[in-house]
C-alpha cells in the first residue's frame, strides 16, 4: 500500500491509500474534494472508499462530492451516522474492516469529539489518528472529557513503537514551541526540532511520525513523567491532573 499525503484547506492533511495492484484507493478525511479528485484522476485510480475519523467539516467536507463522482462508499463511526455526510458503512470499536487489500482495525478514541475513531492498518503498522494525536500534541477536548481524551491517548501509546502515525493537521511547529516551554531539558525533543525545521524549511509535511519518537517527545504522552510534573510545579498531581493542566495551557498558548 502506497500513501499519498494531500495538503488541503489551511493546514489539513488528507491521505490517499493506494492499492497499486488493483489501481484502487481509499481516502482518509477528505477536507477538500477538488484536490483529492485531481490526484485520483492524474494517477488513474478508482476511489472505492472514504474513511472518516470524525464528523468535523474540515475532515468530511469532500464526502458528498467524491461519493457522487466516484461512487465511493463512506465509512464512519456508527453513533455519528447523523453527522457524517453520505455515510454507508457504520463502524464500531474493535471492528476489523477489510476490502480487497485494505484491512484496518477500528478503535473508538473519544475526547476531541464523542465519536472520534482511528484506523489501524495493523499489517502495515500504520495509524490514522485524525485530530486525537498530532506530532508533539493532541486535539482540543470539544465534546468529550479530559479523562476520555487521556484514555484515548494512553490507548494509542500501546501500539507497537514502530507504528507510523498519520495525523490531521500541520500544527507541529506550534506544538514544538509548547513542548519546549514546559519540557526544555528533553534531549530527544532537541533532536526532533532539527528534523522538524529542516522539513518545514522546504515545505515538506511533518507527517507521518513514529510512535516511538512521540513517546519520547510528545508532552501529552508523558503526563506521568516526574521531571515534567516538577516543571509544572505539580509533583504530587495525578496523570489526569497533569493532562488537564497541559491541555488548558495549550488552549491559550
Amino acid at each position: 500500500m502506497d500513501i499519498k499525503i494531500i495538503k488541503c484547506l489551511d493546514d489539513n492533511y488528507s491521505y490517499l491509500l493506494i492499492d497499486k495492484i488493483n489501481s484502487t484507493c481509499c481516502v482518509v478525511d477528505p477536507g477538500e474534494p477538488e484536490v483529492v479528485k485531481e490526484i485520483i484522476e492524474k494517477k488513474k485510480l478508482k476511489l472505492n472508499f472514504i474513511l472518516n475519523t470524525h464528523h468535523h467539516f474540515d475532515h468530511v467536507g469532500g464526502n458528498i462530492v467524491l461519493k457522487k463522482e466516484f461512487g465511493a462508499k463512506v465509512l464512519g463511526y456508527s453513533d455519528d451516522k447523523n453527522r457524517i455526510p453520505g455515510i454507508d458503512i457504520f463502524l464500531n470499536d474493535g471492528d476489523v474492516w477489510e476490502e480487497g487489500n485494505f484491512k484496518a482495525k477500528i478503535f473508538h478514541i473519544p475526547g476531541h469529539t464523542s465519536g472520534h475513531i482511528c484506523f489501524n492498518f495493523f499489517e502495515e503498522k500504520l495509524l490514522f489518528t485524525g485530530d486525537t494525536l498530532f506530532s508533539l500534541g493532541c486535539g482540543r477536548v470539544f465534546e468529550g472529557t479530559y479523562s476520555q481524551m487521556l484514555n484515548s491517548l494512553n490507548l494509542i501509546k500501546k501500539f507497537p513503537p514502530e507504528t507510523k502515525v498519520y495525523f490531521g493537521h500541520e500544527y507541529t511547529q506550534n506544538n514544538l514551541n509548547f513542548c519546549k516551554k514546559y519540557d526544555a531539558n528533553n534531549s530527544f525533543l532537541k533532536e526532533k526540532e532539527i528534523s522538524i525545521k529542516s522539513k518545514l524549511k522546504i515545505n515538506e509535511p511533518t507527517t507521518p511520525v513514529s510512535l516511538e519518537e512521540e513517546l519520547k517527545t510528545n508532552i501529552f504522552l508523558r503526563c506521568n513523567d516526574k521531571l515534567l510534573k516538577s516543571n509544572l510545579g505539580l509533583n504530587n498531581a495525578s496523570e489526569e491532573q497533569i493532562f488537564k493542566k497541559l491541555r488548558d495551557l495549550k488552549d491559550s498558548f
